[in-house]
């Protein structure tokens, strides 16, 4: 007879089930309890404990020593390999047997010398297959070994997860054990997990969560978990609920298996090598037993690193990428940053992606995949596109501080108009686990309801590793089509633009850069991170123009291609968004600066070899070899050798008589005599009448005068700038009253994350840094260069010497600058209160600029208080501006009329360490007429980035100076010159061009290489079959409109040596 249909109390019943499943509570009763059976301890357990990641076959050679579950191991960073055996009892035939391991530290199975399965308590796997169904012929016994390493999923930080690691960190071994696995109760877990997920979800004033929790309620009252004979009745339950449909109009989620990884951040590279293994042998295992599940994976790197130490895992993952389950995304190198690699970086990092994709797994991807960066320059929607790349996918600017971002699928418009259809997965997360809050929260956070009916869903461990598990997979199986429900389909990166695509017409538009209003920090922690970034951006750029000359002029000479990817390679493995910002633990940035190190290294030896090539067989004296490696004239001072070692300043012009690059000998440059002067006065080398130098003003009080006939600075007696006149239209380009090189200091206390965010609070808390009058001297007097110098004690622990500099026919003022820095949670900015006033300013980003508001009239525009540029930022009222350059700073801002270089920070975490000691960077200041692009401020930024190349050579300089390229219109820059990736016979080079004023163009591009044929072609530089360049004597006509970066190929003839 039925028991009577009773009143049902909802706390009551949610609880009755939820106690049901429980892994807390009655677990001697209840079902949780129930998931596995009988038990056996390992036959044996060894162990040897090692500070390196040795690889299996070494490992396994080593002395195992007998270990116990209980015992202690580490510290930190060691890897504890365990010998684990295993002898299965014969009573558990026909069972699904587990071997169940859980240890501190991530774990890696081997069996037959093979990675079969990662183990990680915090990813929740931690139980490993040995058989589904023991068959009566299986072996009993059997040997696996236990790669353990002495981190988590999320590092080993010391209170916390971004605290720096604790050095001295144990890890312990607290179950080994074989078990039989009850598949039964897993499934029966599952549906009553989502049952009691849609209960709580759809809320008390729905009809469908009763239906939910009623019929949990009654699996409960039918099942007994001492007696499996009544599951069946109870799955039938679940069955006939989840069987009930939802309708046509419902929302589709497209869940995605996936993993996100961070090529180093908590833990350092070589770690992550450990953690793809970890992730992929996993999915890989998932992909086996589930024909419809797809994994996604991005980063280029990663998997060259599991090509080169796991080749069997590597030959998986290649045969499930042919069947489709294993899908490559994203077209990059790795996940960089969004904001502080150059364009041409950017460009690299498409490059060497997609090229590494197309020959390891047949095809280019299609989507550029960038789930967790800071932040996304206004000029990726072209890069993107140049790429082959029409999709793009991200959630990061849900963590936006201040405003909620108005769109989860959109077009994204970049700065020269280029469109990629942009996708966020509105659950916020690329971890999702697939439960039903997930799902729910999915469809309602949707801010394009009306316009799309599909969404991502990522899911899957991420960050640290791990990936999705059997129960995830499980979990979104049984919700593929449920009442009440979203539809829920196992896809593709594919499938899901594919379906946005087709139902795009109502899709919104955003215009510009994807401006993260949070982690802004970033762009300042580790300066000497950033410092390493700029310069090596600049030596590979000189490198690949030096060597391009050296082939075009020499037949001898052998392209370093090889060695170049290998450099680019390093370069855009520190470009990952954890590693370049610098919010990575302190090995991490040790391992950067090693890598900056070797760029330099290699770089300068590569320089040498293209400058000795270029030399080869001239008939001129010993000297200098002087390289412009910009496509402008210009005339700069350096410090050049002298016999003994000594260095004089002398005023070289750049080869040629045009905008070019170009190449010019200098065996005996001009070294104009220094008149003696009473205060530092700069005047120019070759002066005319009306321009000769004049004595400075008489300074009584102790400040000093530079003048070079185009700007006069004037320094007070503690070194801040009190005025900054244009010579030509006298001109003050100061505020009134006001102190320009002001150095300001600020409180810097996040909320949470340390090296990433400053908060706008830091404001209010400004300190002025005052300088002690008589600290200013005069540096060098008159002649080619005129400088001052001062020290400044910025705290009892920290201080600076700063030498202030103007050159002879110089357009700003340079400000070298060497700080001793060591400080705890404080902010240094210098300041420069101009006598300009505009709503907005402008700022370089990559390939371009843009303008952003200098007010804060709304939300939109306050949380913009910290922000990035490149190499310059500019503040311009009608006729007149200010120009704040600098060779290695990416955090500025500009509020009202001040703009504000940010310079260092000292955060604590995850690096305790971050930014102290001893930095050494410059900026500059510009004063002009008229607009930035008229005065030129682009060059003179690039000018203080890339200086002429002085490089003394063994052998005879060339005696006549030559140049290669030069372009008719000041709005067009020569980026790069580099040999084609596909070069037949190593006679093809590629150039990069971009417009920079912002505006539409017609140039001429002259070389005096021997072309023969010249040919456009995208970033990937592949041939544009409409994009034939006929070259008119020595000319290619290119078009161009506003921001667009174009390349072509220029095929040479062979020199004739």
């Amino acid at each position: 007879m039925a028991a009577a249909p009773a009143l049902k109390h909802w706390r009551t019943t949610l609880e009755r089930v939820e106690k049901f499943v429980s892994p807390l509570y009655f677990t001697d009763c209840n079902l949780r309890g129930r998931l596995f059976g009988d038990s056996c301890p390992v036959a044996a357990l060894s162990s040897f404990l090692t500070p390196e990641r040795l690889p299996y076959q070494e490992a396994v050679r080593q002395d195992f020593r007998p270990a116990h579950v209980g015992d202690s191991f580490g510290p930190t960073w060691w890897t504890c390999w365990f010998r684990v055996e295993l002898t299965i009892p014969e009573a558990w035939v026909d069972q699904e047997v587990h071997l169940r391991w859980e240890s501190d530290g991530e774990g890696l199975v081997w069996r037959d010398g093979e990675p079969v399965q990662g183990l990680t308590k915090e990813g929740e796997k931690t139980s490993y297959v040995l058989t589904d169904r023991l068959g009566e012929g299986d072996p009993r016994s059997l040997t696996l070994y236990v790669e353990v390493a002495c981190s988590g999923l999320l590092g080993a930080g010391k209170g916390s997860m971004i605290a720096a690691p604790d050095p001295e960190k144990r890890f312990q071994v607290s179950r080994a054990e074989l078990a039989v696995f009850r598949r039964h109760v897993c499934e029966l877990l599952v549906d009553l997990e989502l049952l009691l997920g849609m209960a709580k979800g759809l809320g008390e004033d729905n009809q469908r969560s009763f239906q939910a929790l009623y019929t949990a309620n009654q699996i409960v009252n039918v099942c007994d978990p001492a007696q499996p004979e009544t599951f069946p009745v109870a799955q039938a339950l679940a069955s006939r609920f989840f069987g009930q449909r939802g309708g046509e109009s419902q929302h589709t989620i497209h869940a995605m298996g996936h993993c996100h990884i961070d090529t180093a951040w908590l833990w350092p590279f070589k770690e992550t090598v450990r953690k793809c293994a970890r992730s992929w042998v996993t999915a890989v295992r998932l992909m086996e037993q589930n024909p419809e599940f797809i994994f996604v994976c991005s980063q280029a790197q990663q998997l060259e690193w599991v090509k080169v130490h796991y080749p069997g895992l590597y030959a998986r993952l290649q045969e499930f990428a042919n069947r489709g389950q294993f899908a490559p995304v994203g077209g990059t190198w790795v996940e960089m940053d969004g904001n502080l690699p150059s364009g041409e970086a950017m460009v690299r990092q498409f490059l060497q992606g997609q090229n590494f994709f197309l020959q390891e797994f047949g095809k280019r991807c299609s989507e550029f995949w960038l789930p967790d960066t800071f932040g996304y320059s206004a000029q990726l929607p072209q890069i993107m596109r140049s790429c082959g790349i029409r999709h793009f996918l991200t959630q990061k600017l849900s963590w936006n501080l201040v405003n909620s971002f108005p769109h989860h699928t959109f077009f994204w418009e970049g700065l020269d108009g280029s469109r990629v259809l942009a996708h966020f997965p509105p659950g916020d997360s690329y971890g999702m686990q697939g439960r039903v809050e997930e799902v729910l929260k999915t469809v309602a956070q949707n801010r394009d309801k009306g316009r799309t009916n599909h969404s991502a869903f990522l899911f899957g461990f991420g960050d640290g590793g791990g990936g999705p598990t059997q129960t995830m997979v499980d979990r979104l199986k049984r919700l593929r089509n449920t009442d009440g429900l979203p539809r829920v389909r196992l896809s593709s990166p594919g499938e899901l633009f594919s379906a946005l695509e087709s139902d795009s017409g109502q899709l919104c538009t955003w215009v510009g850069e994807l401006f993260l209003e949070l982690h802004n920090g970033t762009y300042t922690t580790h300066a000497q991170i950033k410092k390493g970034n700029r310069e090596c951006e600049r030596i590979l750029h000189d490198v690949e123009l030096l060597s391009s000359l050296a082939l075009a002029r020499s037949a001898r000479f052998l392209y370093p291609a090889a060695q170049l990817q290998g450099l680019w390679r390093l370069l855009l493995l520190n470009q990952f968004h954890d590693v370049v910002t610098g919010s990575c633990i302190q090995l991490v940035a040790e391992e950067a600066m090693c890598h900056y190190e070797d760029i330099r290294s290699h770089g300068n030896t590569l320089l040498s070899a293209a400058a000795a090539a270029l030399c080869a067989g001239e008939p001129g004296p010993e000297g200098l070899l002087i390289v412009n490696t910009l496509p402008w004239e210009r005339t700069e001072v350096l410090a050049l050798p002298r016999p003994g070692g000594a260095r004089s300043l002398g005023l070289i012009p750049s080869p040629g008589d045009s905008a070019q690059h170009g190449l010019c000998s200098c065996s005996h440059p001009r070294l104009p005599a220094a008149p003696a002067a009473p205060t530092a006065c700069v005047g120019s080398a070759r002066a005319r009448a009306d321009s000769a130098l004049r004595p400075p003003p008489t300074e009584t009080d102790g400040a000093v005068t530079l003048d070079n006939g185009i700007v006069r600075a004037r320094l007070n007696p503690t070194g801040c700038l009190t005025s900054l006149v244009l010579v030509a239209s006298g001109r003050e380009a100061i505020a009134e009253g006001a102190m320009g090189n002001q150095f300001v200091l600020f409180e810097d206390v996040p909320l949470y994350w340390d090296a990433w965010d400053v908060m706008d609070y830091h404001l209010e808390t400004r300190k002025p840094v005052l300088g002690q009058s008589g600290t200013l001297a005069v540096g060098t007097e008159g002649g080619v260069r005129g400088s001052a110098w001062f020290l400044l004690q910025i705290s009892p622990s920290s201080w600076l010497r700063q030498e202030v500099v103007l050159d002879v026919g110089c357009p700003y003022v340079c400000f070298h600058t060497e700080v001793h820095w060591h400080e705890a949670h404080k902010f240094l900015k210098v300041e420069f209160p101009a006598r300009v006033r505009s709503p907005q300013a402008t700022y370089e980003v990559q390939f371009g600029h843009l303008q952003r508001p200098t007010h804060c009239n709304t939300s939109w525009d306050w949380a913009r208080f910290e922000v990035w540029a490149h190499r310059w930022v500019d503040l311009s009222e009608h006729g007149f501006g200010l120009a704040l350059l600098n060779d290695c700073k990416y955090g500025v801002s500009v509020r009202g009329s001040v703009l504000s270089l940010s310079l260092l920070r000292a955060p604590k975490a995850p690096d305790a360490t971050a930014d102290m000691g001893r930095h050494e960077f410059t900026y500059a200041l510009m004063p002009h007429q008229g607009s930035f692009q008229d005065a030129s401020v682009i060059q003179a930024a690039y000018s203080l980035n890339f200086p002429l190349l002085v490089l003394p050579v063994p052998g005879p300089a060339p005696a006549a100076a030559w140049s290669a390229f030069s372009v008719s219109s000041p709005a067009v820059v020569v980026e790069t010159v580099k040999q084609a990736e596909a070069s037949p016979e190593g006679r093809r080079l590629v150039l990069r061009l971009y417009e920079a004023h912002g505006s539409h163009v017609d140039c001429w591009l002259h070389t005096s290489l021997p072309v023969k044929e010249a040919f456009l072609c995208d970033l990937l530089e592949r041939r544009d079959p409409a994009g034939h360049l006929p070259l008119r004597d020595t000319c290619l006509k290119l078009t161009f409109s506003p921001f667009q970066v174009r390349s072509l190929v220029l095929a040479l003839r062979s020199p004739e040596n």
